[in-house]
């Protein structure tokens, strides 16, 4: 063979021989690569990883759990009660005036003093005069029933609410229509309000007893334990359901205006306005949802204190009204109609900062603990 092929040949063979050494240096270079980027990957998702949620999945986060969204809402209904009783005392005061137990009362007493304490106040005066009268300490009397009360409505009704909520959508990851979202908070407030019932009876009854007192009336109850045998001894263990029917009718309608106003208006508005979550979105639905809650369930409140707050016989019967639908006839034809709004005004400035305070503190709770956004 020539010697310009000999060197053409063993040049194509050394190309030849060369290539397979360079595809497998290749392929060996690129499989390091890989396996240096899945341990980095690795080491990545361990550091992730070594956080509170490393043993255990998102979903059973102990912050998003029923116990934990229980407490959170009782804590927090607490707070709004502390800060806003003073309000509610006013508001079932002015609930009364005017009542046909009231006015029997004043027209059989003979003394002058009882008739001008008795005399019709607006929301400041009778305040004032609770101060004045009373001292100002009564401002919160009955606060104690009150806060036993939240131990079961506030905790029943959030977490019944998020309950069905979750169950129409996506884990509650989105928003409920209105109608969804009114009919879970209808069916909350009803479920939650009829169990704390006994609570609110003693509640309401506590709430009167100054006024009774400066009426020159007996003692009625001195405590919540005592007003509590009370209601058992006179009605038994049925009396202490003593105007149930518009308590629950109230707590239907005050938590359609409240859970649903507040769930539906926070999310339009981080929608609508492409807000985050924030104090400023919180802020916005809980006023909205204090004045829905107000208008809502004021005339049924009206009712709901004049029957638990009227005398009984010694069966535990009602003196003055047979019924919810009594009490309304007769506060309707004697009164007018504007008294069912009787303490209106207190009852929405109650129920804004109430609001403002619940939701504010729930959502700062939740958020503090690590829980999801409600």
């Amino acid at each position: 063979m020539p010697a310009p092929q000999v060197v053409a040949a063993a040049a194509a063979a050394i190309t030849t021989a060369s290539v397979p050494s360079t595809d497998a240096s290749a392929n060996a270079a690129a499989a390091a690569t890989n396996a240096a980027a899945a341990n980095s990957s690795s080491s990545s998702s361990s550091a992730v990883n070594s956080g509170r949620h490393q043993l255990r999945p998102v979903k059973y986060d102990y912050a998003d759990s029923f116990a934990c969204t229980y407490i959170v809402s009782v804590v927090a209904a607490s707070i709004a009660e502390l800060v806003t009783y003073p309000l509610d005392l006013t508001k079932t005061r002015l609930q009364i005036q005017g009542e046909a137990a009231s006015v029997a009362t004043i027209a059989s007493s003979s003394s002058s003093s009882a008739k001008a304490n008795m005399q019709y106040r607006g929301m400041v005066a009778t305040a004032f005069g609770i101060v004045r009268e009373e001292g100002a300490i009564k401002l919160w009397q009955g606060v104690t029933p009150a806060l036993y009360r939240h131990v079961v409505y506030s905790g029943v009704r959030i977490c019944s609410y998020d309950l069905m909520r979750k169950e129409f959508t996506k884990n509650g990851s989105q928003a409920l229509p209105v109608w969804k979202s009114a009919l879970c908070g209808v069916t909350a407030g009803a479920v939650a309000q009829w169990l704390a019932s006994p609570a609110d009876l003693v509640k309401v009854q506590i709430q009167m007893e100054g006024r009774r007192r400066l009426m020159g009336e007996a003692p009625r109850v001195h405590s919540a334990a005592h007003a509590f045998r009370m209601i058992v001894q006179r009605g038994g263990v049925k009396g202490l359901w003593k105007g149930s029917i518009p308590n629950v009718q109230r707590a239907a309608l005050v938590n359609l205006g409240d859970l649903t106003t507040y769930d539906t208006i926070k999310h339009l508005i981080m929608r609508r306005l492409q807000m985050p979550d924030c104090h400023t979105v919180h802020v916005l639905a809980s006023i909205c949802a204090g004045f829905v809650a107000a208008i809502m369930g004021t005339p049924a409140d009206v009712v709901k204190t004049r029957i638990m707050n009227q005398p009984t016989d010694k069966l535990g019967r009602g003196l003055l009204y047979r019924g919810s639908l009594d009490c309304l006839r007769q506060t309707v034809a004697k009164e007018g109609f504007v008294a069912l709004y009787k303490g209106f005004l207190p009852c929405w400035i109650r129920m804004a900062p109430w609001s403002l305070t619940f939701w504010l503190s729930f959502e700062q709770i939740r958020k503090m603990i690590g829980a999801s956004s409600y």
